[in-house]
């Protein structure tokens, strides 16, 4: 087991290399830049200020000094050297938009984008596993048609546009004024009491917590029911019952573990929660957390914090497949990696 987790701990290396390889070429590939919006918000200030014409605002000298003060006078395949450079020094660089190290960026949205992560993904297995395991047991019955058509509703809507109903119904769009419409706390959170701020958190929480979990949630329930009526369906259960087991007892010390190993492997996606976020749902309720902040920085060109991004949600992605891998031997001895 060590020498396996050695392997693939080495082969993230090259692989880390070459996504952010491919990323900073299409970068490169994308028109505009933080080049041009600096050019363009000189040459409009200049022109408002001094009523010349905004395309001669600035000579070829001053757009020499912007291309260097960004480090775009050097060649893409040299900047990508210092980039790489630096990130084995776990320096990012520094944002164009906030003039702040990436990592300070990062590090000040990341706790929302954990919180909805890890609460959204942990709600949806307490739940997942019973319900899906429920309708194994009563597979074909009325309470697996009705809960199987609601869930599957769920699954084929995207969550930002579940978001954007939730709000037009439900916070003040058209109908009902229930939730609020957006953001994480009032404007006058701080003014509140302690249980007072808990009451307003969760009053924010509903909507996007639920657009969080739905996708998820729907794919965890069929995914523990069709490997729980595999598993119920298998020989050893027989056999279990036949030996005098009851129905309940055999469900609970045989089927449910095994029948848990497909599920395990979506634990994985604990580690790309806990960092990606949720961009739509994020921009739909004006969530600041990770999900936002990547789509900010790509309209507004924030090359380095978008690499950051990509950097390190596919570093947490690949610890994700390693540790799914890992818990792959716990919950089935038979699988032995080497």
């Amino acid at each position: 087991m060590k020498s396996y987790i050695l392997r693939r701990l080495l082969l993230m290396i090259p692989t880390l290399i070459g996504i952010s390889l491919v990323c900073f070429i299409l970068i490169q590939m994308i028109p505009g830049g933080p080049v041009e919006e600096m050019i363009a918000k000189v040459q409009s200030a200049s022109a408002m200020k001094s009523g010349a014409d905004a395309s001669k605002a600035l000579s070829a000298e001053q757009i020499a000094q912007i291309e260097a003060y960004f480090g775009f006078d050097k060649p893409a395949w040299k900047r990508y050297i210092e980039w790489l450079g630096n990130v084995l020094t776990l320096d990012l660089g520094t944002s164009y938009t906030y003039g702040e190290p990436v990592w300070d960026v990062i590090v000040s949205r990341f706790p929302i984008s954990l919180f909805f992560g890890l609460t959204s993904f942990f709600l949806s297995y307490l739940i997942c596993i019973p319900l899906g395991l429920l309708k194994a047991v009563k597979h074909g019955s009325r309470f697996d048609v009705i809960s199987s058509g609601v869930i599957f509703s769920g699954y084929v809507m995207p969550g930002y546009a579940l978001g954007i109903l939730l709000i037009i119904f439900l916070a003040g769009g058209s109908y009902f004024d229930i939730f609020p419409i957006g953001g994480l706390t009032s404007d006058y959170f701080e003014e509140m009491s302690f249980f007072g701020k808990v009451q307003d958190l969760l009053h924010h929480l509903v909507l996007p917590m639920f657009c969080y979990m739905i996708s998820e949630f729907a794919f965890l329930t069929f995914l523990m029911k069709n490997s729980a009526l595999e598993e119920l369906g298998r020989d050893y259960m027989r056999t279990a019952l036949a030996k005098g087991l009851s129905f309940r007892e055999a469900v609970f010390k045989h089927a449910l573990r095994n029948a848990l190993i497909p599920v395990a492997t979506r634990l994985s996606e604990i580690f790309t929660l806990m960092f990606a976020g949720a961009l739509l749902i994020e921009k739909v309720f004006d969530i600041d957390g990770m999900g936002l902040l990547y789509y900010n920085s790509m309209v507004n060109r924030d090359y380095n914090v978008v690499l950051g991004i990509i950097f390190l949600s596919s570093f947490m992605a690949m610890i994700g497949r390693l540790f799914s891998d890992i818990l792959y031997t716990f919950v089935d001895p038979r699988i032995k990696f080497s």
